[in-house]
């Protein structure tokens, strides 16, 4: 294998400061937030905003979930989860890719691998939960076949989306 290609591994413990420091990196940049990414990660984690990354192990994978990173020449520059929601329905999480990567087909062979192990674990459709600033992020859902829904959560005012996944 190449060893330039984007490696695409479970998310390890020792990660997740780097993880979230990513997440909130894109975000800004998304955003146009005026703070620094330190001041962010001050004022998520006050607010408990990202803490589901604290415990990988409980929050994703003892729950029938996956959480990835993506590594590129041992950098870490993207990440993607699937979480159990019920017994059918898996919740796309962590969705985050720099900017950098953009367009290369990281994001579509992450997906692909998160639509793989959610096939494989017997889950009937992923749900997702975004805002209607990720344009780029909406775009991207739907030519994967995500079709809107009415909201699973009281977020009323952020955008909804489902994949069904035949075949199970």
């Amino acid at each position: 294998m190449d060893a330039r290609l984007p490696i695409l591994q479970p998310i390890r413990q020792e990660q997740i400061a780097e993880a979230k420091r990513l997440i909130v990196t894109v975000a800004r940049n998304i955003y146009r937030w005026p703070a620094s990414v330190d001041e962010m990660l001050r004022h998520f984690a006050a607010r408990g905003e990202l803490s589901d990354m604290d415990d990988i192990q409980a929050n994703y994978l003892d729950q029938g979930g996956l959480f990835l990173a993506v590594m590129h020449d041992g950098r870490l520059i993207g990440t993607g989860a699937l979480r159990r929601l019920d017994a059918d329905t898996a919740e796309l999480k962590r969705l985050w890719l720099l900017e950098a990567y953009h367009g290369q087909g990281i994001g579509f062979r992450l997906m692909q691998e998160l639509l793989t192990f959610a096939r494989a674990s017997g889950y009937a459709r992923i749900v997702l939960q975004t805002d209607y600033e990720q344009t780029r992020a909406i775009r991207f859902y739907t030519r994967l076949g995500f079709m809107p829904i009415p909201p699973y959560r009281e977020d009323a005012g952020d955008v909804y989306m489902a994949l069904p996944l035949p075949g199970r």
